[in-house]
């Protein structure tokens, strides 16, 4: 299922193309001189974060992380439809455990990927003395909480998709959004003055 991770790539593609860097600690100190700062309001806030500005980007990466990590509705594998837990009827105990709990790693490091290229990481939402008294380390726990929450509540909200849906969605939504939105990014930087 490669439809959808193609996808994840240009999101990055873009959120490099905006930092202007690699550097996961850059990217979130570019954050904080955002689209607020281009439009004059006196102190950094939520709203100079790569989430307002590459809207797009973030639900597709927000969608894709959630196919990546195998959580429902694209669960295609493991799902209660399928025998008992799917691939995972033959494991139980240790062998069980460790495969679950390298699904869940695998979910907070998408979250924590989140928090990072969209949520401005560890910058308190706006800056003011009595939240920027916080250290930087709770405020990047707490996004990455609140996205860990997003994931869980899809699971209630989302029905369960189709093989082929899912494909269609990578393929048909994600690919071309995503693509399309690498090329605005970059001529926008290129013909503008916000680069």
């Amino acid at each position: 299922m490669v439809s959808y991770e193609v996808s994840i790539g240009f999101v990055l593609v873009t959120v490099i193309l905006v930092s202007g860097s690699l550097d996961l600690t850059t990217i979130v100190l570019e954050q904080s001189r955002g689209l607020g700062m281009n439009l004059g309001l006196p102190f950094n806030s939520f709203l100079d974060w790569n989430w307002l500005v590459l809207f797009p980007m973030f639900i597709i990466f927000f969608i894709s992380a959630l196919a990546e990590t195998n959580r429902p509705p694209f669960d295609l594998v493991e799902a209660e439809s399928e025998l008992v837990a799917g691939h995972m009827v033959e494991y139980s105990s240790t062998p069980y455990m460790l495969f679950f709990l390298g699904e869940y790693v695998a979910i907070v490091l998408m979250c924590a990927l989140t928090t990072i290229l969209f949520l401005g990481g560890w910058l308190p939402p706006l800056d003011v003395w009595w939240l920027n008294w916080v250290p930087g380390v709770i405020w990047f726990v707490l996004k990455v909480c609140f996205v860990f929450f997003g994931f869980a509540m899809v699971k209630a909200f989302v029905p369960r998709y189709r093989y082929d849906q899912l494909m269609r969605l990578g393929w048909k939504v994600f690919l071309p959004i995503s693509l399309a939105m690498v090329v605005i990014t970059a001529a926008v930087l290129k013909y503008t003055s916000f680069a």
